[in-house]
């Protein structure tokens, strides 16, 4: 099996936020996370002021999303179908795990995004393996940081999903130093495409109750 996350990015658009939430909430996300090997589910929404204004992701062994169930599941419902018609984004991403360093979180308050791509991939890994992550981790708060290589979707071709406790963090020196080093500016000369957003938790995907969904 191979560990990946299910990564989609939403806006709204035409769609009330009322019915965009229940949609969500109690058939979009359910449905997911009821199918064997999907492990979790979160909805975030973004505190840095930018569109798309809501991410759902997903922990899951890629595998899963060739299967039967998880097929099943992409067939839409008139009523999935209407709102998915009027959304005005719905980014679906699928990633592979790289790597995984610190401890894991439940409902991790906040989870920042740094999608990337690089001329020099490798050397791109060794800055994160041997000088950003351990930087980043050794400040209290911050507690995660998965890095992964995208499979499906558009975008940057990897990215850094980090797990904090608040977006004060960014205003430790600890921070702003694991930030300006010289190794982080000569890797990132090198970057050639970078998203980075800053999502806060909303909720968490719970499966349909039986009978129901």
């Amino acid at each position: 099996m191979t560990e990946g996350l299910l990564f989609v990015l939403a806006e709204p658009g035409r769609v009330p936020e009322a019915e965009f939430h229940d949609w969500y909430d109690t058939e979009h996300a359910p449905a997911r996370v009821g199918v064997p090997g999907i492990r979790s589910g979160y909805r975030y929404r973004a505190l840095d002021g930018r569109r798309p204004g809501w991410l759902a992701w997903y922990e899951l062994d890629t595998e899963v999303l060739r299967g039967e169930a998880y097929q099943a599941i992409r067939r839409r419902s008139p009523r999935e179908q209407s709102v998915v018609e009027r959304l005005e984004t719905l980014d679906r991403r699928v990633y592979e795990l790289i790597d995984d360093q610190g401890t894991p979180v439940v409902e991790s308050p906040v989870v920042v995004s740094v999608a990337l791509s690089s001329g020099d991939e490798r050397g791109l890994d060794a800055w994160y393996r041997e000088e950003h992550v351990p930087l980043l981790l050794a400040i209290p708060g911050w507690r995660r940081v998965r890095r992964y290589r995208r499979v499906e979707g558009s975008g940057p071709d990897l990215l850094a999903f980090h797990e904090i406790d608040d977006v004060a963090l960014f205003d430790r020196t600890a921070y702003r130093a694991a930030t300006s080093t010289p190794w982080r500016s000569e890797v990132m000369a090198r970057v050639t495409a970078r998203e980075r957003r800053v999502f806060g938790y909303h909720n968490t995907a719970r499966p349909c109750p039986p009978g129901e969904g």
